[in-house]
């Protein structure tokens, strides 16, 4: 318990905040409430450890001002029910029975402070305004973790269709495991996104992500840029290298297309993975390291291990942990959500642009198209009509430049017109066509049609 009575330049700037004074001396209660008025705050009283706690139960409050002996409810009590609403809640104790045995319980509960009576008010509201202002910093900094996370983990990830539903869950029980993680899908599909949200949902999030394309670099270097290497090792190295496992140290290795790795790398790999020690090219010494390796292929890479292209013990050691990432064609009732999400992202980068949204006609079409792409294809295809559009609406005449716009299907009562066709088709077509109507969102379709999106599910199983 600090004793002294510093200046704290903290407090100057009074902080919007509630507090709740409890004392069961109405006088000394509101002996403190008047000055904290004063001060900027906004200050209930209570006269007991009964009325703090009913209080504390039905109001929002930044910091508690208790004293501690009570008759029934006391300031420990008041403390324990403080906490028990928010942990987070500082709670500052008094009382005129100063001793060593009631200080360390009341700072083993988890008391902010402790005053002596009598004490100054000055020293009330010191302590108090540094109580509040370390409340508010902790909040900033809830808020800047929770922004990074949404930024590079699960909040990253746009979709709600059903294979996007269950990637969400496999990675957010992964996200806690030790084991290596492969990252399987196309090219495009996002796999990136979903090594960050390994990464970040997980217990390493503190620590680095760091990613590399194996394909981005030959042998030789992708070699000195894994493992790093020492002054002199080669032609060119003039000085030390760490390389990217040290740099990644206590967190996450991404390594991007682990197909296309060289096989003289593969061993190499696969001694880390086993021992957890890289050694810089020229060097004899080998330095521990702790990272998480999360790898990711476009490639078949059963195959490539019967053509010999890769290690059948690096495969095995890899294939641990297995998720796909399903591709844009899988999941195209995302695709309004995921142009929604582009869309804003291309102005924030191109403040400039007078584009503010795709009509439901250019989304419809976008949620027809094959996308080989996936993902990124899509994201580069929306920037581009953002930069290029001089219009708030991106209409279909705008983007038939840019990408090839499928002919609407024709409504099924037309079709139905030429012929006799048995209720059941006709609702099975009818059902498709709203579905592509509303650019593959199933959701929104069903919602149109009034019935549960399990029957579109399951009439496109029919159909």
């Amino acid at each position: 318990m600090p004793s002294d009575k510093p200046s704290d330049a903290r407090t100057e700037a009074r902080i919007d905040a509630r507090v709740l004074v409890v004392d069961d001396h109405v006088e000394m209660g509101r002996m403190l409430q008047e000055p904290l008025a004063d001060a900027g705050w906004t200050v209930d009283l209570a006269t007991g450890g009964q009325e703090a706690v009913t209080l504390l139960r039905s109001r929002v409050y930044d910091a508690v001002l208790s004293d501690l002996r009570m008759e029934q409810v006391d300031g420990l009590d008041v403390l324990d029910a403080a906490r028990a609403v928010d942990p987070e809640l500082p709670v500052l104790l008094m009382t005129a029975f100063g001793g060593v045995e009631s200080a360390v319980e009341a700072m083993r509960r988890g008391a902010y402070h402790y005053f002596t009576k009598p004490f100054r008010l000055d020293e009330v509201r010191l302590y108090l305004g540094r109580a509040l202002e370390d409340r508010r910093l902790r909040a900033e900094h809830r808020a800047l973790k929770q922004a990074s996370q949404e930024r590079s983990g699960l909040g990253s990830m746009v979709g709600r269709s059903a294979p996007m539903r269950g990637l969400y869950e496999l990675v957010d029980r992964v996200a806690h495991a030790a084991a290596p993680v492969l990252l399987r899908g196309e090219s495009g599909s996002g796999k990136e996104l979903v090594a960050r949200a390994l990464h970040f949902e997980g217990p390493r999030a503190p620590g680095p992500f760091v990613a590399v394309n194996c394909t981005a670099l030959p042998g030789p270097l992708l070699e000195s840029e894994l493992f790093g290497h020492v002054k002199g090792a080669f032609t060119g190295a003039t000085s030390v290298r760490r390389g990217l496992f040290v740099e990644a140290h206590g967190g996450t290795l991404f390594l991007d297309e682990i197909g296309d790795m060289p096989t003289e790398l593969q061993a190499r790999l696969l001694r880390i993975l086993e021992d957890g020690e890289v050694r810089a090219v020229g060097s004899d010494a080998h330095r521990t390291v702790d990272v998480r390796v999360v790898a990711a292929t476009h490639q078949d890479l059963e195959a490539r291990v019967r053509e010999g292209r890769f290690r059948a013990d690096l495969f095995y050691r890899l294939n641990v942990v297995t998720l796909r990432v399903p591709s844009l064609k899988e999941r195209r009732e995302d695709i309004p959500q995921l142009v929604e999400h582009f869309t804003a992202r291309s102005r924030a980068r191109n403040p400039r642009s007078r584009v503010t949204a795709l009509s439901p006609e250019v989304v419809a079409a976008l949620g027809a198209m094959p996308w080989p792409g996936n993902v990124r294809e899509l994201e580069n295809l929306v920037e581009r009509l953002v930069v290029l559009v001089p219009r708030e609406t991106v209409e279909l005449e705008d983007l038939r430049p840019h990408a090839p716009v499928p002919e609407p299907e024709p409504h099924p009562l037309a079709l139905a017109q030429e012929g006799v066709w048995p209720l059941r088709r006709l609702e099975g077509e009818y059902i498709h066509w709203m579905v592509q109507h509303c650019g593959g969102n199933k959701t929104r379709a069903a919602e149109l049609l009034g019935i549960d999106v399990s029957t579109i599910h399951r009439r496109e199983r029919e159909r």
